[in-house]
């Protein structure tokens, strides 16, 4: 279990099948399932363990992301040698981020090779819309787990042809809490809000809105039927994180999305120089 959020995986010894007999112990990879699917623990989540002092759950906490760094590290050199922009986009549920990939992926593929990892705790539906763009997308199912880390993501990429001199999308599992913790090894951190889950969550979640270099508010197209201050959102963000870039797009529309793409190009331009 991590002790970090409660979550039933660390990223390092959980994925077996009981069936197969395996332990934690017998391999230092999860079991891979069908091609392009990575199923990482399926056990109950728990929120207390008997016997963990508040100290000794720190010290744990702490050693976990000790590890995920590590691995965090492993993965960064990985694509600072193929000159890989690795993108985290992070978000809650319903905030159209698949929408928006697919949208960008379709703008920017003849320019840039592209791959995907694809996080969901079960289904492969997203990593499906993404492979329908043309794209390799590989998908990690966290079971109970509540995010990606670090582990999982150097998995996956074992199961993906590395693209050299181009964009790799990470699509965390939704929530706004747990993946503000996990360093993936990713060169930058985009936050999708939707205008639909209110303006005041930079404030209700800081540490996602603290990590992310970019926030891109979404579903621009519902503003004229709905009580939502930009403004106010915006101010709470920059409250938050004064170095955040926001941009208000919309996926259904294409509002916005030009400078996105821009921002995105700009990183890889920075990449490859």
């Amino acid at each position: 279990m991590c002790t970090v959020c409660g979550c039933q995986t660390d990223g390092i010894a959980v994925g077996f099948l009981p069936e197969q007999g395996l332990s934690p112990q017998d391999h230092d990879h999860p079991h891979t399932h069908a091609q392009d699917l990575i199923d990482f623990g399926r056990g109950p989540a728990g929120l207390e363990v008997a016997g963990l002092t508040q100290e000794r759950t720190i010290r744990i906490g702490r050693d976990i992301l000790a590890k995920n760094d590590a691995y965090a590290a492993q993965n960064r050199t990985r694509f600072q040698q193929s000159q890989t922009v690795a993108v985290n986009v992070v978000f809650s549920p319903g905030s159209g981020k698949t929408a928006l990939l697919v949208r960008t992926i379709t703008a920017l593929r003849d320019r840039w090779p592209i791959a995907v990892i694809e996080g969901d705790q079960q289904t492969s539906h997203d990593a499906e819309r993404i492979r329908a763009t043309g794209v390799r997308a590989v998908q990690i199912n966290t079971g109970k787990g509540c995010h990606l880390d670090a582990h999982m993501v150097g998995h996956a990429l074992d199961h993906l042809p590395a693209v050299v001199g181009g964009l790799l999308f990470i699509e965390n599992v939704g929530n706004l809490v747990c993946p503000a913790a996990f360093d993936l090894g990713e060169g930058s951190r985009v936050v999708v809000l939707s205008v639909t889950e209110g303006e005041d969550k930079p404030l209700k979640y800081p540490d996602m809105f603290a990590a992310s270099d970019l926030m891109l508010l979404n579903k621009s197209d519902l503003l004229p039927h709905l009580d939502f201050d930009v403004g106010a959102c915006t101010a709470a963000a920059l409250r938050v994180n004064p170095r955040i870039q926001i941009l208000t797009v919309s996926a259904r529309t294409g509002e916005g999305l030009a400078a996105f793409y821009a921002w995105i190009e700009g990183r890889a331009g920075s990449c490859r120089s």
